[in-house]
């Protein structure tokens, strides 16, 4: 189901698109297309100042709760981001290098990836399977999403933790190198080493004899021997195929090997990390053997392009050390690091560690236009773009080269080139220098930094995330999360300030100060602003001593939890589509109860009391 918001969202989109200007294309790449562009994006990444970045998926977070809040801690926004990642799949990736031409002017070169995991290498990988949000699609589709493209054209790929797996199970050119075992040998490993010796020497005495045979007979001979003995060729030299059927018999063919100077073996892999066969490969001479080895390695190059697919664009972006541009910092960077550097570790802290090692500048352009002070909230790339214009005159020149080769018609994968331009709009408005200072290495202008590396669209350093949040957007009143109840069970349709006019003087916690705001349709947040109070309330709904209308309100099915009960939820991954089931289901666990435990670290958060409903402006 979309949502309104998701709604309001896909109409300014299509609304935007109607008015991109024709010379604004991207130049798709699927398979056809993608080495011969290999070069040219590598070449335009090297010359560019920034690097911009954005996705299509096949899904977002299913129910409005399960999105990022403003009352998220880094740890809680994680596992949301985390849990979409492992969920949905990317259908494309828009790349767009640009360089900054003066103080209102860029060049900009886009590029939109179509992508698909499709497992062409046979080995399991990456073709899991992924979760499909209808309506999503449906969007996607509305706006003339080319979903063949992605299907049957699409750019495949693995992970770096996965291409390192492949090399191991799945690369036939790769040589086996097994250390000499230490082991007595026993009757039937002799047995073995003299069988294959004898095998051995016959057949390079059936190679030199092939090559200096003159008669019929001879040759027929020769070839007899050599269907009996099992010879072929491993290109234009002779090779010789040995079945094995352990690792040990693996470790005394390449300890026999050591004697013969001019074969070379190679190893054919069988399933879970095994040996099938051994292929020894003749060389005529040192100079040969120098040969094959180089074009073994060439080969084995080869054969790692096809590891890496589209995540060799993820290494050329990362090679450069250009600063990114994204306008969802969170979600996109859980996505990149899902699919094509690891799995997502269980920690935040260890999340943007490993981040960092890949894209060590990330400038969220969403946390820049919250800088500007908006009076309403701006979350998407049209509607910032809209603010921006209606109230500031900051003039872009956006000059997109080589527009001959990209393919007429196609408007996908825009989002990229949009953000480039919202970024030099932004750095206009706030009079920040946008050109990448030299000194020794290029980095940032000291007024992007403190835009670097926001993992938390909250954050205001470019530190690891502190465990701040806020509950809305716009922020001026410190709170701790201790300080935050969750209420439902209360009547359908009812809205915060009917409920906070049933909570007033229910209770004695409730004679002072407090704020209500609600969370979807059935489920609210109380915010306590005296030390104590929060606990309070806790204890007194898991009393059987309540009176007074709050009697009658956890009659009518009322329920509460702590904060610690909503980071539960997150961190087990009860994602229902309404949180109160969540919150229940993570009440029902053994556990957890409505007591925060004594060892739980508890945050502080921003509250903005001018967003909450209050009975005094009714």
């Amino acid at each position: 189901m979309v949502s309104a918001s998701m709604s309001v969202l896909l109409l300014q989109r299509r609304s935007l698109c109607t008015k991109i200007p024709k010379q604004w294309k991207a130049k798709q790449i699927t398979i056809s297309n993608f080495q011969e562009s290999l070069d040219e994006i590598n070449t335009h990444i090297s010359n560019s100042d920034f690097i911009a970045v954005s996705m299509q998926r096949t899904g977002s977070f299913s129910a409005p709760w399960q999105r990022l809040l403003p009352f998220d801690t880094a740890e809680t926004a994680y596992c949301k981001a985390k849990d979409s990642a492992h969920r949905f799949q990317l259908l494309q990736f828009a790349v767009c290098p640009f360089s900054i031409a003066s103080s209102n002017k860029l060049i900009a070169h886009p590029y939109n990836f179509h992508l698909f995991p499709r497992d062409e290498l046979r080995l399991g990988m990456p073709a899991y399977s992924f979760s499909c949000q209808t309506s999503y699609l449906t969007s996607l589709a509305r706006e003339g999403f080319d979903f063949n493209a992605c299907i049957y054209d699409g750019i495949s790929y693995l992970s770096r933790a996965q291409e390192s797996k492949a090399k191991i199970i799945g690369n036939p050119l790769s040589s086996l190198n097994v250390v000499k075992s230490s082991s007595t040998p026993t009757i039937a490993d002799t047995v073995f080493v003299q069988r294959i010796k004898s095998r051995i020497k016959n057949w390079i005495k059936t190679c030199k004899n092939s090559s200096s045979s003159t008669s019929k007979d001879e040759a027929l001979l020769t070839s007899l021997r050599k269907i009996v003995l099992g010879n072929e060729e491993f290109g234009s030299r002779p090779a010789l195929t040995i079945d094995v059927c352990s690792k040990r018999q693996v470790e005394l063919i390449l300890e026999i090997l050591v004697d013969f100077q001019k074969i070379v073996p190679v190893v054919i892999p069988g399933k879970g990390n095994t040996a099938l066969a051994i292929r020894l490969v003749l060389m005529k001479s040192k100079e040969d053997k120098d040969m094959f080895e180089r074009e073994r390695q060439i080969l084995e190059e080869k054969e790692n392009k096809k590891l890496l697919g589209f995540r060799e664009v993820i290494e050329l972006i990362s090679a450069s050390q250009k600063p990114v541009l994204s306008h969802n910092y969170l979600n996109d960077s859980t996505f990149i690091h899902s699919k094509f550097i690891a799995p997502l570790p269980p920690e935040v802290d260890e999340f943007i560690d490993s981040l960092c090692t890949v894209f060590p500048h990330v400038i969220d352009v969403n946390r820049m236009m919250k800088e500007i002070g908006t009076s309403r909230k701006v979350t998407s790339i049209p509607a910032a773009l809209s603010y921006l214009k209606n109230h500031f005159f900051a003039p872009v020149d956006m000059e997109i080269p080589d527009q001959t080769t990209v393919n007429e018609g196609k408007t996908d994968g825009l989002d990229a080139l949009w953000i480039c331009y919202l970024f030099m709009k932004i750095c206009t408005i706030l009079k920040i220098n946008p050109n990448v200072i030299e000194s020794g290495n290029k980095h940032l202008a000291p007024e992007l930094q403190k835009f670097t590396n926001l993992f938390h669209p909250h954050s205001s350093d470019t530190e690891k995330p502190v465990d701040d949040i806020s509950v809305w957007t716009n922020n001026s009143r410190r709170v701790g999360c201790e300080h935050l109840v969750f209420l439902w069970g209360f009547r359908p349709g009812m809205t915060a300030s009917t409920l906070k006019s049933l909570l007033h003087k229910s209770h004695y916690v409730f004679f002072g100060e407090f704020d209500v705001k609600l969370v979807g349709k059935s489920c609210a947040i109380v915010v306590f602003w005296e030390p104590g109070l929060s606990k309070a309330f806790l204890d007194a709904m898991n009393s059987v001593e309540i009176s007074g209308s709050l009697r009658e309100l956890v009659s009518d099915g009322l329920r509460v939890a702590c904060y610690d009960t909503y980071r539960r939820v997150c961190r087990l991954g009860l994602w229902e589509v309404d949180l109160p089931e969540s919150l229940e289901r993570a009440l029902e666990r053994p556990d957890c109860n409505l007591e925060t435990s004594s060892d739980t670290k508890f945050w502080d958060i921003n509250w903005c009391k001018d967003n909450v409903i209050n009975l005094d402006d009714l």
